[in-house]
């Protein structure tokens, strides 16, 4: 006969736990461990010993509101002679005695969140569960942890999704499904649907909020929406809607990265054409259809069940909201092998993220009297996407997972696949004159500098041009502003073969209180042929540098000790800079907070803003110290330093 276990009291050995289960970071003060790996329990019994085959132990792990064996939010096992790591099991590990060993495992497929386990009679034990990265069953991989408290706020971003609100049942259900889960975090990292995180602001009006460009990390964010009755945090753009997702998904065991796409379409009718406007002058003309500087989104490992086993592995998703989905602001889990092959039929919008990186560009000059011509330019979007590299800041260049090499025969058929008409029959036929800018290495923000427009005439006959150079400011989502220098040449003369080069001087008095804060200048070179009457155009957007950040770590750095960061910036513009104040903010450098100290007294031209800011480390191993700059002239100036600290 079998003998229920009569259990005293237990120890869940957290610390060990935690620390076997790469969780240990978010503490070790309760028990959080990843499925379909095991972990261990000691039980106390308060009568009688543990013989194997008699004594017996009936477990019951439950999550969310209304746990359901149906939904699989609900798991009834007992005790085996061995582990299986394919379901809920659990076996002593442990010699028989009165205190036991208890090895429990979770079913790699189970729901995560937060789980009660009932120990027969004797009671209930809390442990948080978490997706598995190094779970075989999964095939994903390693990453980063985070800072104390960024877990629960995390799983209550789950809990106010509308889905769960809904119908929570089915939503814990569906947690065990990371392609579900992404695109809940998708659609609530953005609160256009609902109680999201962040609020968007493309304009800069930050009213009642704060710049996007004030962020440091996501730990202050998730704080701030969690301290505020789940009220939307004011204000993001896309890397910070991508920052805060991956540190979301990292904290639930997703392994994820973040992708920046240069030169990136905004397609907002689904034709995979960009059509762009210019005036006569060769200035910009707003439209909904844009082509971003940069756009930043999410990519999450995981297996796609859903579909064939060759799109398992890197998934995109964007929380940056910009276009419904099912009727929600969210976009993905769509995998980056689908974009690549052309496969446009699969889940979730393909045809958005596939335009991202692959939409054609059209641009048409209106004229005064109302027509329009078709003017020739070379400009391609999706170029030198991004990553960060593993093990070190460098940068990755991971274009060839989305695309195929320009020109090519599997280029042309994912074109096929995706009836991307355009690419494949309305290809442009260069004119003979050619256009293109050209700039110097000395583009710093308070510096004049040349750029230059390069005209070839490319023709056996020589050719008489307009020229019209242009710059203006503009944000890195194609929103252009005010005029930063412009010059119009009606008599440029070419012999066949010949070259002109033309120089538009940019002049710190006249851009730098028209520079956004991404420190944008948009160049525009309009080549008017008189004889054929065709327009070619160049464009080339050119990011001023920020004066540079110095940091020195003084001290022998280890856990628990006090150090100072000195940190130096020198002020290159031509002037003063008031209210300078330097923040600093790490990753179990400096528990969480933001570290600030301003400056007392003004720093003139040439001069150096420097301060000591002390901080206290945590933990060991490599940590990143990341530092901001702000002053009346000069803001959002970004700078870190690695820093290995020992135990």
């Amino acid at each position: 006969l079998f003998k229920a276990l009569d259990i005293d009291r237990w120890d869940l050995e957290c610390e060990f736990n935690n620390t076997d289960h790469r969780t240990d970071l978010n503490g070790v003060d309760r028990l959080i461990v990843r499925r379909g790996q095991v972990f261990t329990i000691s039980l106390y019994l308060r009568s009688g010993n543990y013989q194997p085959g008699v004594g017996s132990l009936d477990l019951v792990a439950e999550t969310g509101p209304q746990p359901s064996e149906q939904y699989g939010t609900r798991a009834s096992f007992g005790l085996s002679a061995d582990i299986d790591t394919s379901r809920w099991s659990a076996a002593v590990t442990g010699p028989p005695g009165d205190t036991l060993t208890l090895s429990i495992c979770a079913a790699p497929d189970a729901p995560i969140g937060r789980y009660t386990l009932t120990l027969g009679a004797s009671g209930q034990i809390e442990f948080i569960l978490l997706y598995n990265p190094w779970c075989p069953v999964l095939h994903v991989l390693s990453f980063v942890q985070f800072e104390s408290g960024i877990l629960d706020i995390c799983l209550r971003i789950l809990d106010m999704n509308p889905k769960c609100l809904r119908n929570p049942g089915k939503d814990y259900s569906g947690r065990r499904n990371p392609i579900y889960v992404s695109r809940v975090l998708s659609a609530m990292v953005n609160c256009n649907d609902d109680k999201g995180v962040l609020l968007g602001r493309w304009t800069d009006d930050y009213e009642g909020g704060v710049s996007p460009m004030f962020w440091r990390g996501s730990v202050e964010i998730l704080r701030n929406w969690d301290s505020q009755a789940c009220q939307p945090v004011r204000y993001g753009q896309c890397w910070v809607f991508a920052a805060v997702a991956c540190s979301i998904s990292r904290a639930l065991g997703i392994p994820c990265r973040v992708v920046t796409n240069y030169f990136s379409a905004h397609d907002t009718n689904g034709n995979l054409v960009i059509e762009r406007y210019i005036n006569e002058n060769g200035e910009p003309i707003q439209s909904r259809d844009m082509i971003w500087n940069y756009h930043c989104w999410l990519e999450s490992w995981m297996t796609r069940p859903d579909l064939k086993s060759e799109f398992n592995g890197w998934q995109a998703s964007d929380p940056t909201p910009q276009e419904k989905s099912e009727g929600v602001y969210c976009c993905g889990p769509i995998p980056v092998r689908a974009i690549k092959e052309g496969d446009l039929m699969f889940k979730y919008d393909a045809l958005f993220v596939f335009s991202e990186v692959n939409a054609d560009v059209v641009t048409f000059r209106k004229n005064k009297d109302g027509s329009t011509s078709q003017v020739y330019s070379t400009a391609v979007v999706g170029q030198k996407i991004s990553t960060k590299s593993v093990g070190s800041d460098a940068r990755e260049d991971i274009t060839h997972l989305y695309k195929y090499p320009e020109g090519s025969d599997e280029e042309r058929e994912a074109f096929k696949k995706a009836n991307h008409q355009n690419k494949l029959l309305h290809q442009q036929q260069n004119p003979g004159l050619h256009v293109t800018i050209k700039v110097t290495s000395d583009m710093s923000k308070g510096c004049d500098f040349d750029v230059f427009a390069v005209v070839t005439n490319n023709t056996q006959s020589e050719k008489k041009c307009r020229l019209l150079f242009g710059s203006c400011a503009v944000s890195y989502s194609g929103v252009t502003g005010g005029n930063c220098g412009f010059k119009d040449l009606l008599n440029v003369e070419l012999p066949p073969g010949g070259e002109r080069r033309v120089a538009l001087r940019l002049n710190y008095s006249k851009y730098g209180a028209l520079l956004t804060e991404d420190n944008l200048i948009r160049l525009g070179a309009l080549l008017l042929d008189y004889t054929t009457k065709e327009s070619t155009l160049a464009v080339r957007n050119i990011v001023l540098e920020n004066p540079e950040i110095k940091v020195r770590i003084l001290g022998e750095p280890k856990v628990n000790r006090k150090l100072a960061a000195e940190i130096t910036l020198q002020n290159t513009l031509p002037v003063q800079l008031d209210n300078c104040c330097f923040t600093i903010e790490g990753a179990n450098l400096t528990g969480g907070c933001v570290i600030s100290e301003t400056l007392n007294s003004s720093v003139g031209p040439g001069e150096d803003a420097k301060v000591k800011i002390y901080f206290t480390p945590s933990h060991s191993g490599l940590r990143k110290l990341v530092v901001d700059f702000n002053s009346s002239k000069l803001s959002h100036v970004k700078g870190y330093r690695n820093v290995i600290i020992g135990k």
